[in-house]
């Protein structure tokens, strides 16, 4: 049975945050709930207890959830949260849901890849989630140098055709390798990208194919792992061994912006305005990003309810566009990150691409 968008009633919530329509009759909450953390590497996971915390958010309007293949165990998290509360979503007592989920190759097998391996992961997905129908599939792919990422795009297409996806994203690309995707036929609904105050290679060169093929960023690393927020202003940089690949991340990405220094003068300005709205630093973080061109939500990594409250002051103030402009002008003094969308990250032998995990979709037995 597919548990998502089944319900009986309209679902009335008591607050109203922000939701748009990503492709045409396909609606999705603004903030989108991240599974990273939920992942192997970040700390032990209280199952009963993130469930639960999984029932407070869609109660409280954030219905979209973003995970992956690779995300160890987050699949199958998500899909016992659909079991349990199977009856409250066909009753209309909870609001639909939404799973974005990923499609991400081994890296041993780009240059082979098949149709078969294509459909044994998507229909691992559709198992461990308990659904008929994938929401939204993004599809990565670690290293251009393979060119079979096109052809792998229209094993996607395929599957769409079968009923197995509703839609299909990436996560990742950049323009030139993306058209290559558009003009093979394949329909893209989105493109999931880092994209924050210390990183706007998005728009190097993604914004004109985003508005002229109707295809939403989805922004992850939109307050960087934590980093931006209160939490660190005035803080010591924080010494290795850090606490969890999220923050190993990050903080190289603070390098590229131009080190440690700079980033405490971004937290400051980003202080200043968050003084003027009443809220945090990562708000303002965030909701710079929700009013950049294109950008359909911001995906954010919290592990439980705790954030909650804070997540949804982001429908109830908008950044003037003179505020808008001293971030900009804040973001023009940076370093970096230079080059394109992930371009850092795909060299395997540099310091960013290091710290990754190629090879996660081993069969299961």
């Amino acid at each position: 049975m597919n548990f998502i968008g089944s319900f009986s009633k309209p679902f009335q919530s008591s607050k109203v945050l922000e939701r748009i329509e990503l492709q045409p009759g396909y609606s999705i909450s603004r903030v989108i709930k991240g599974g990273w953390h939920l992942a192997g590497g970040h700390g032990s996971i209280d199952e009963p207890q993130a469930i639960e915390d999984m029932h407070a958010f869609v109660k409280a309007g954030i219905t979209t959830f973003d995970c992956a293949d690779i995300y160890t165990g987050v699949e199958e998290l998500i899909g016992k949260f659909l079991k349990q509360y199977h009856a409250q979503f066909t009753a209309g007592e909870l609001p639909a849901v939404q799973i974005h989920t990923k499609y991400v190759p081994d890296y041993d097998k780009l240059a082979s890849l098949s149709f078969a391996d294509t459909q044994r992961v998507i229909d691992r997905s559709l198992k461990r989630l308990g659904v008929e129908r994938l929401d939204l599939v993004q599809f990565c792919w670690w290293d251009y140098q393979f060119p079979k990422y096109v052809e792998a795009a229209t094993h996607l297409a395929e599957l769409q055709r079968q009923g197995k996806i509703r839609h299909i994203g990436v996560t990742n690309f950049d323009a030139a390798h993306l058209t290559e995707i558009v003009e093979a036929g394949v329909s893209i609904a989105s493109n999931q990208v880092q994209y924050s105050v210390l990183d706007h290679r998005p728009e190097k060169d993604m914004e004109p194919l985003a508005v002229a093929h109707n295809i939403p960023f989805l922004c992850y690393g939109t307050v960087a792992g934590g980093f931006l927020s209160d939490r660190y202003l005035g803080a010591p940089d924080p010494k290795a061994p850090l606490e969890n690949r999220s923050l190993i991340k990050y903080r190289l990405i603070i390098d590229e912006f131009g080190g440690y220094g700079s980033f405490q003068n971004a937290l400051q300005t980003l202080r200043i305005l968050a003084d003027k709205y009443q809220v945090g630093i990562a708000e303002v973080a965030s909701r710079y990003i929700l009013q950049k061109p294109k950008v359909g939500g911001v995906i954010i990594g919290v592990r439980n309810r705790n954030h909650l409250a804070a997540l949804q002051q982001l429908s109830g103030f908008e950044l003037q566009q003179e505020d808008m402009g001293i971030i900009r002008q804040l973001v023009a003094k940076s370093a970096g990150p230079n080059g394109h969308v992930y371009d850092l990250e795909r060299d395997k032998e540099g310091k960013h691409g290091r710290i990754m995990r190629y090879n996660l979709n081993e069969p299961e037995a």
